[in-house]
């Protein structure tokens, strides 16, 4: 964590586009803290919001927020499309959420696999920790949580119980109608989750966010030939509640993913050193197709628009069209 730390500073310094924001402090007072990168405009900008290791010992999650921006710092200077990204969207980037935990399952062998928060149980708990993924507002303590202190999804004892949660509710609130993505990392299972973990909702552009993500999944499958899968958490994972990704969507994000990382199962969260490259690439390929759809959409919809009435016209007129005007 201090050699991350000690980046984000550093990064902050030495790029015009970067700044270093606190917007909270874990249970064990440590802060929590974000990237902003962006250029300077004069309007009103949208918003992307990426966060990682929420769950502590999902290592390679950090890891992929670290190359996310890297790689976003190194490239709007020659690619035109994430120069124009740079231009209408900030991005707002946590590398390590759950500070605390994260920490923790640094400090040896026995606390690896840590993947809650550091809070005390209630009274008369012995244990520690709330999955601050069971923790948000959003259909929370109804299913696929557990209410039993000692248990790795537990989710605390009312919805917003942990200052992490809180500090991502309080920042995003603030501007909920600038942000129009929303991406938490996770790892592992190689999937692609839309809302909701819940099974009796489905979110009302349900059908949207399984085409972009399927298509953010063939992204993926082309960096390495890994196959990513697509859907609700209840279809193809578990029913879950109280998820950040939920209630991102519940208060009006339209574009809201769970990025669950390699592996299969083989490696689990130990996933091994020589595959940390690989994952973020192909992770990367597969986030900036859904930015890029996001972004289109937005600022390019009318364009779009407009370009789909002239293709239907000319081919109901039995134009012939060359490539260069496809």
């Amino acid at each position: 964590m201090p050699e991350i730390t000690s980046w984000m500073a550093q990064l902050a310094e030495d790029h015009p586009v970067v700044t270093l924001i606190n917007y909270g402090q874990t249970y064990e007072k440590r802060p929590i803290n974000l990237l902003k990168i962006g250029l300077d405009s004069e309007q009103r900008k949208k918003a992307v919001w990426m966060d990682c290791g929420i769950h502590a010992r999902e290592w390679i999650a950090p890891a992929f927020c670290q190359y996310f921006i890297n790689q976003i710092l190194q490239t709007y200077k020659t690619d035109p499309t994430v120069n124009q990204m740079m231009k209408n969207l900030d991005f707002y980037v946590t590398p390590v959420l759950n500070v605390d935990g994260y920490v923790y399952s640094w400090k040896d062998n026995t606390t690896r696999l840590w993947r809650k928060n550091r809070s005390p149980g209630p009274p008369g708990c012995s244990c520690y920790g709330t999955d601050l993924n069971r923790n948000f507002d959003a259909n929370w303590g109804t299913i696929g949580v557990s209410t039993n202190c000692c248990s790795i999804t537990y989710g605390g004892t009312k919805a917003l119980s942990e200052p992490e949660a809180q500090a991502v509710t309080n920042f995003l609130a603030k501007q909920k109608d600038d942000f129009l993505c929303f991406l938490t990392i996770h790892s592992y299972g190689q999937l692609l989750l839309v809302p909701y973990g819940h099974p009796n909702f489905t979110a009302p552009n349900y059908d949207e966010l399984m085409k972009v993500g399927l298509a953010a999944a063939d992204e993926i499958r082309k960096a390495h030939g890994m196959n990513y899968r697509v859907g609700s958490s209840p279809d193809i994972l578990y029913p879950n509640s109280g998820s950040s990704r939920d209630w991102a969507r519940l208060v009006g994000i339209p574009f809201t993913y769970t990025f669950e990382l390699r592996d299969n199962g083989t490696f689990e969260f130990e996933l091994p050193e020589a595959q940390i490259q690989p994952t973020c690439e192909e992770a990367y390929r597969g986030a900036m197709h859904i930015i890029t759809y996001v972004h289109e959409k937005t600022f390019n919809g009318a364009v779009a628009t407009a370009a789909a009435a002239l293709w239907t016209l000319l081919l109901a007129a039995g134009a012939t069209v060359t490539p260069s005007l496809m």
